[in-house]
């Protein structure tokens, strides 16, 4: 399939980068040696770091990322293997109801609208992408339920396809703590700064790592970053909020 037809070449956002929708912002070489340093430390701490939805093809990552707005990994987990088992490929979704969905995920948040979202995105899939999950950011974004989070995710880990760095709760928290965005800075400029900073190729990696630092040891309450040595290099917590 295509790359996104949108080219911005600047200094900021070379030619290597053309098919990036938005241009980049500025990051110093020190910046850059600075993430690049973080980035070995968390590599080294973190080296079983992956995502941690459970799933067997690109579909699959697909239907749990959805779930996992605003819900956990682990309940989401506890959730899809029956519902895996019951709907194995795109089709499956397509021949019920939403509701004939739902009892399967009764257990995750709004869990209603979440049904609905999987079988017009499956729909979409089966009548637009031969029953396949299609591998662009422009195509993933038509399908519902789908925004740029979880496109990353799937594109990312199903596709090996570096688009962009996954910003949930934990990778934002994580990003201003360590001094590499400011307080109040939004999503969208977050990752523009994470891509900015870091190799693309370990932007998927990134995500992981920093993921696996929030939950392990940045917390957002009883973070034990007192004792870690990246967060003494790095950051601090404590002075972060």
């Amino acid at each position: 399939m295509s790359e996104m037809s949108v080219t911005y070449c600047t200094p900021e956002n070379p030619c290597g980068l053309k098919d990036l929708p938005f241009v980049l912002p500025e990051v110093s070489a020190s910046e850059k040696q600075h993430a690049r340093r973080l980035l070995k430390a968390l590599e080294k701490a973190y080296p079983e770091a992956h995502c941690e939805l459970n799933s067997r093809s690109p579909h699959e990552l697909l239907v749990a990322t959805i779930l996992s707005a605003q819900a956990t990994d682990v309940g989401v987990n506890k959730a899809t293997p029956k519902l895996f088992a019951r709907f194995p490929t795109p089709v499956d979704y397509v021949q019920v109801s939403p509701e004939e969905i739902e009892p399967y995920i009764k257990t995750i948040g709004l869990y209603r609208n979440k049904a609905k979202a999987i079988h017009a995105s499956m729909s979409l899939i089966v009548e637009k992408f031969a029953g396949e999950v299609p591998q662009t950011m422009d195509e993933l974004l038509t399908l519902k339920g789908v925004a740029r989070k979880t496109a990353n995710v799937v594109l990312g880990n199903a596709f090996g396809i570096n688009m962009g760095v996954v910003v949930d709760t934990h990778v934002q928290r994580v990003a201003v703590r360590l001094g590499l965005a400011e307080q109040g800075t939004s999503v969208a400029m977050i990752e523009r700064r994470l891509m900015a900073l870091f190799p693309r190729e370990r932007w998927t990696l990134l995500s992981h790592l920093f993921i696996f630092h929030g939950r392990r040891v940045c917390k957002a309450r009883g973070g034990l970053c007192a004792s870690n040595p990246i967060c003494q290099k790095f950051g601090s917590c404590s002075k972060q909020g």
